[in-house]
């Protein structure tokens, strides 16, 4: 059958995707690159493909300019303004702090430098961090840096990763889209685990692809190594998309069945060293010797695997989480699982935007690869990336644990890469009727669901949803009358598409920089109607707000406007204007409605004491904790690692968190703290936390916590300090 499609506009390269990138075979591996190319020579007459993708291109001279302009651009876009967001997530910056201070705590990913607890995940995420924060000294962009370059080396990879079949322009829309992608913009300025993990992902992807271009070992070894380290970054979602990347290689691979299957098993056997060294040193370590393992309940980073951090997030059976651990799973506390779950107020303008234009094209870049042959690497590359599209979709709409709408990060190189393949692969087809119909659909697709979305927020930008709209719709009928009025009319017709496709995620992600955000929940854009009853995709219930009335929206860092309610937060040093002890912002909202211009929904947690924000540190209580500080191991102690980290970061002296993240871990337990105290460890603990303990399983009351602080009540003194309440555990009280 013979083709109808223009040729690609580069021409074909003698041995693979781009002359400039051909190497030669590495003498190890020039039995692999024969065996492969004899099994392609039997494969050539056994099956003759019917239609096949052309040959990969060469890179035009403008290609690696507009690389350079993308990058650089995405730079500035991750890079704005970025102090403005002060520690971000206090929980992890203080993490990164104390591992700058000590080796022990980068290794184990402790909160303090005294090696206490450790965060609730492995410590990839944190060496980065750490290692900054150790050349740089502490401060925002110290932490926040490293996160940005991750973003701008994700956009870079991606590129890489469409280009080498489908065309520089290819790669170079896939970049931008994911760029663009308003929950990217959100957490590659943000330091949170997801933005290593995001990159992790897609370096793993790349070599996946690599290798099923010519089956060479030492790629599927790369993503092996990228998985690896992608679980001690966020433990069991780095292999979520393991199934469908390794059922593609075995199914498409170039090479022979049996080769195959020993090369993905080798690419475990990699995986598994890669991930697990780190966990077998901390498992074989002597507890009594190393830091608690925070987010378990028994002191094992195993139990956190799979149960907190594992398949409690799965069926809502976590152990120690705020909500969490109720039989039988379900939506509850974190929100209503299904199909739609993505595409509602809370969730559908982080992520949404291009989510229906990726299925689309995915369908459609299947049905015009169908005929190819079975190592076809432009339909490998469709599988690829739809397969790890399609599962983390569904595991996401699915899980009944905690879910936050930043998570949805995962999905965004996924989406980008899909639609920018499938653009490229239609609109190179477009003097086909079909081809057409599709394009001009998908834009009307995207043009109507992006009104959608804007629709949520009727007093942001109202012109936006409209212009977006009718711009759709000029670029759909132009792109159907292209078929008779020419490539001029197409081009144009093309570029309002792109226009109308991404007007609502530019805008969005542009909200998003300009507005500082910190907190443990994070989310990217204007406030959302519809979404006020929820943060982070947790019901909010019952607790009123310091106004007695309901939440209220914190100020942003920097004492200026509020990012997101009850987003606001301390700036390096502690001080801001923007947030005081007890969560008192401006912006006043009623219970479980939009906050004011201090933020989306208002913090609900101040009757947690800090749970996913921290504190401000008055200047009184700073001196207070640094006065004799070398004389303790913990400058103070403090129910809750939001609540401690404020303290530590203001003070860059350990302090303990009782409890860690939630609060409701079993650590210290009570007679360890009172020999602590005993032994003169620690000089204070900071009271009007969390009234004793958080909430965990069952809507129980963890009990560590609480009996702690009820000891500390009652056997030491009270000082008042700067609008802090501290007890000098050096001073029984008489």
């Amino acid at each position: 059958m013979t083709t109808h499609h223009p040729r690609l506009t580069e021409p074909a390269e003698p041995s693979g995707p781009g002359a400039q990138e051909a190497e030669p075979p590495e003498p190890s591996e020039a039995r692999e690159q024969s065996e492969s190319t004899q099994e392609g020579v039997r494969e050539a007459t056994q099956e003759t493909p019917q239609e096949a993708t052309p040959p990969p291109p060469d890179s035009p001279r403008w290609a690696r300019p507009a690389l350079v302009a993308l990058l650089l651009a995405s730079a500035v876009l991750f890079l704005w303004d970025l102090g403005a967001s002060g520690y971000a997530n206090q929980f992890y910056s203080a993490a990164a702090q104390a591992g700058s201070a000590s080796w022990k705590a980068l290794f184990f990913g402790s909160s303090d430098a005294a090696n206490s607890i450790t965060v609730d995940k492995p410590p990839a995420a944190l060496w980065p961090m750490a290692l900054s924060v150790r050349l740089f000294g502490l401060s925002s962009w110290s932490i926040l840096v490293p996160e940005a370059l991750m973003g701008v080396a994700t956009v870079g990879v991606l590129y890489a990763a469409v280009r080498r079949r489908f065309g520089a322009g290819a790669g170079l829309f896939a970049g931008a889209l994911l760029a663009l992608t308003p929950v990217a913009a959100l957490m590659f300025r943000f330091n949170n685990p997801d933005a290593l993990l995001c990159l992790l992902m897609v370096c793993a992807v790349y070599g996946v692809l690599r290798a099923l271009e010519d089956a060479r070992t030492k790629w599927l070894l790369l993503a092996g190594v990228c998985f690896g380290f992608a679980f001690l970054t966020k433990t069991l979602q780095a292999w979520l998309i393991l199934p469908p990347l390794a059922l593609v290689y075995a199914v498409c691979a170039p090479t022979r069945l049996r080769r195959r299957f020993g090369q993905l098993l080798l690419g475990g056997l990699v995986m598994v060293v890669s991930g697990g060294w780190w966990v077998a040193i901390v498992e074989l370590w002597p507890a009594d010797s190393r830091p608690y393992i925070g987010g378990s309940q028994s002191n094992s980073f195993l139990e956190l695997t799979f149960g907190y951090n594992g398949l409690g997030r799965i069926n809502g059976n976590e152990t120690g989480s705020v909500g969490g651990g109720r039989p039988g799973g379900g939506g509850g506390s974190w929100g209503d699982t299904g199909f739609t779950r993505l595409f509602g107020s809370d969730m559908g303008g982080q992520i949404a935007w291009l989510l229906p234009a990726a299925a689309l094209l995915l369908v459609a870049g299947l049905v015009v690869l169908r005929r190819a042959g079975r190592t076809d690497a432009a339909r490998a590359a469709f599988l690829v990336w739809g397969g790890a599209l399609l599962i983390t979709f569904a595991t996401f709409s699915f899980m009944s644990g905690i879910f936050h709408q930043y998570y949805n990060i995962a999905l965004a190189p996924y989406i980008a890469a899909l639609v920018a393949m499938g653009a490229t692969l239609l609109w190179r087809r477009r003097d086909r009727t079909a081809a057409v119909l599709v394009l001009a659909g998908t834009v009307a697709v995207t043009a109507a669901w992006a009104y959608v979305l804007l629709a949520r927020s009727p007093q942001w930008l109202p012109w936006l949803r409209w212009s977006v709209v009718a711009v759709g719709a000029v670029a759909a009928l132009g792109l159907l009358l292209s078929v008779r009025l020419g490539r001029r009319l197409a081009v144009v017709a093309a570029g309002l598409g792109v226009a109308a496709g991404l007007g609502g995620p530019v805008a969005y992600a542009a909200n998003t920089v300009a507005t500082p955000h910190t907190g443990s929940i994070v989310t990217a854009g204007p406030k959302v109607e519809g979404a006020g009853g929820r943060r982070g995709g947790m019901i909010i219930v019952g607790g009123p707000g310091p106004d007695g009335k309901g939440n209220t929206g914190g100020q942003g860092g920097k004492g200026g406007q509020g990012s997101r309610g009850g987003q606001g937060g301390p700036p390096p040093g502690g001080q801001s204007q923007g947030q005081t002890p007890g969560w008192q912002g401006q912006g006043q909202a009623q219970p479980g409605g939009p906050a004011g211009p201090g933020g989306r929904t208002g913090n609900p947690y101040n009757t947690l004491g800090g749970l996913l924000n921290g504190q401000q540190v008055s200047a009184k209580a700073k001196a207070a904790l640094r006065e004799h500080a070398a004389d303790y191991t913990w400058a103070a102690a403090a129910i809750g690692s939001q609540n401690a980290a404020s303290y530590q970061l203001a003070t860059q002296l350990p302090v303990m968190p009782i409890g860690g993240f939630n609060g409701s871990d079993p650590s210290p337990t009570l007679e360890q703290f009172k020999e602590y105290v005993r032994q003169g460890k620690i000089h204070y603990f900071v009271g009007g936390g969390a009234g004793g303990g958080f909430f965990g399983s069952n809507g129980a009351q963890k009990s560590t916590s609480a009996d702690i602080t009820s000891w500390v009540e009652k056997n030491f003194k009270k000082v008042t300090v700067g609008g802090t309440t501290l007890y000098d555990l050096t001073k029984p009280a008489s």
